[in-house]
């Protein structure tokens, strides 16, 4: 079973399927297996993970044994606050790839802007350089923080992964990252499943209008706003009609209701501040696994 699926381009011309599947807080084992390898089955050739969560070798077991070629996939991993640096981002990188048993990576990303990013972008470029990955970009900044990097960096990030929704939407964010080419990729992309936000009147009325979960008209909203989502489900219905995105498209009127639903409610901390602190990175340590 193949659904359809569309491609953003970043700037260097390389292709990223819009709808991808994140695996946080999906855990190793029996849960992990099932998830990802009904995510395979249906469609799903776009991965998200991270060092921090500590799945990698799990998704590369699931992606190798689904026999489909490498080329096929378009896997992304991040680099965590603790790896960063450009010898210490270099060897995460190549620890990543051994974990995944790939030999490069579609998109790699600097997990959040704590000490040392600028350094870590140069290992990056690097990287990409060299060819051992396709995409390079980063998660969880803000424009102060692209444009601190903008002023160091030879090759500009090409994705921002960031925490979007209907409640939290990140529009003059969105705005600098198409000005500066940037593509904008959204995690939590259904408020973390947030049930005011999937209950919200407005939406169960645009939904009924479809034919179409709440969950997908929220999904749709972001592909109509050319944002790269990552959802992630570990329910076999859920990542089905997770993927079922383009049998139907919203009204300008139905867009416009849901953009008056922005109340700036983060389900996450602000990136600013929190992440630099060392409590948190051990904590966040001990609470992903």
């Amino acid at each position: 079973m193949n659904l359809i699926n569309n491609e953003m381009e970043a700037a260097n011309g390389v292709k990223i399927p819009q709808i991808g599947f994140g695996v946080y807080k999906l855990t190793k084992g029996e849960d992990f297996e099932s998830a990802v390898g009904e995510a395979i089955r249906v469609g799903y050739r776009h991965f998200d993970t991270a060092k921090i969560y500590g799945n990698e070798e799990s998704l590369g077991k699931e992606i190798q044994k689904s026999q489909i070629a490498r080329e096929e996939f378009f896997i992304t991993s991040k680099v965590w606050n603790t790896d960063l640096g450009y010898k210490s981002t270099k060897r995460a990188f190549e620890q990543t790839c051994k974990n995944l048993k790939v030999e490069y990576l579609d998109m790699y990303l600097i997990h959040f802007a704590a000490p040392h990013y600028v350094e870590a972008w140069r290992a990056m470029e690097e990287l990409y350089v060299e060819g051992k990955v396709k995409v390079i970009g980063v998660a969880n900044f803000e424009i102060q923080h692209l444009e601190k990097l903008m002023k160091y960096s030879k090759i500009m990030p090409m994705v921002n992964q960031i925490e979007t929704h209907p409640e939290f939407q990140q529009n003059e964010l969105h705005d600098y990252l198409i000005e500066h080419q940037i593509l904008h990729e959204a995690w939590a992309p259904l408020g973390q499943g947030n049930i005011e936000l999937l209950k919200n009147p407005e939406l169960k009325k645009i939904a009924m209008n479809h034919n179409k979960t709440v969950a997908q008209v929220i999904l749709r909203w972001h592909i109509q706003r050319n944002i790269i989502i990552i959802p992630k489900s570990s329910n076999p219905k859920r990542i089905k009609e997770n993927f079922q995105l383009f049998d139907f498209e919203l009204t300008s009127e139905e867009m416009d209701r849901i953009n008056q639903l922005n109340t700036g409610k983060r389900y996450s901390h602000s990136p600013t501040g929190y992440m630099i602190n060392p409590i948190y990175n051990k904590l966040m340590k001990v609470f992903i696994k």
